[in-house]
């Protein structure tokens, strides 16, 4: 049995214009690999495909490479969908 969690995404910028919402609870596996999370988000808002390579990901205010890195989620962790930060 897998266990699941309720984890808050935070959506910015582009991303929050493509999801049409700023944030949304949704359960997930507790362990869960990065881009596997990234692909549990992107089924509930497939245009955020567009973005995927543009995004910053951060789990629990650390950013995190969509990768095959293992994460330990806990219910309440916020997931960030960031877009890319320019300087001027």
């Amino acid at each position: 049995m897998v266990l699941r969690c309720q984890v808050e995404v935070l959506y910015f910028a582009k991303s929050a214009e493509i999801a049409g919402i700023r944030s949304e609870t949704i359960s997930v596996p507790q362990e869960i690999k990065a881009l596997q999370l990234w692909n549990e988000i992107e089924a509930r808002h497939p245009g955020l495909a567009d973005v995927r390579n543009q995004v910053i990901f951060a789990v629990r205010q650390e950013y995190v490479e969509l990768g095959d890195q293992l994460l330990q989620l806990q219910s309440g962790d916020e997931i960030a969908i960031i877009p890319p930060i320019s300087g001027g």
